[in-house]
């Protein structure tokens, strides 16, 4: 399976997963939430996913290295900073706060476990890949980030 390994754009995983979300959710009927709680939580959990995303990828720009996920192997510098000293992966888990604001707008329980399955796909096809590639450019620095900061929080 390491074929698609670092090929497919975190992105675009999320893109097709959500709409595989949408196309489950045609399937049943929604929850029992009141649109006011419902939106709230919509609203609360799309601005903490943007926060965690573009603050991922803010500190990478401040460390002048490369956001691109395909190529993990050209980065020139270990971000520890800012709020990669809370989760290694901010990105991604801004991604599944999204995709948890899409499976409450929704309203599907089988949303989720789409959420719980782009987790899989990501952690084994993206995170995984892009760790062998930090811990050979930044061998010990890395080893001793990896045990200091979880991977998703």
């Amino acid at each position: 399976m390491n074929f698609i390994e670092n090929k497919i754009p975190p992105p675009l995983v999320m893109l097709i997963f959500s709409v595989i979300m949408w196309a489950l959710s045609l399937l049943e009927a929604g929850t029992g939430l009141s649109q006011t709680i419902k939106s709230l939580l919509v609203c609360t959990l799309f601005l903490l996913g943007l926060v965690l995303s573009f603050s991922g990828v803010l500190s990478f720009r401040i460390s002048k290295t490369t956001v691109n996920p395909l190529k993990p192997d050209s980065a020139s510098a270990l971000v520890t900073s800012g709020v990669y000293q809370i989760t290694r992966n901010p990105m991604y888990l801004g991604f599944v706060v999204f995709l948890l604001a899409w499976a409450v707008y929704l309203g599907s329980v089988w949303s989720l476990v789409c959420v719980a399955g782009f987790v899989f796909f990501i952690q084994r096809f993206q995170i995984v890949p892009e760790e062998r590639a930090l811990l050979s450019l930044f061998g010990e620095e890395f080893e001793t980030y990896r045990h200091r900061v979880r991977r998703w929080l």
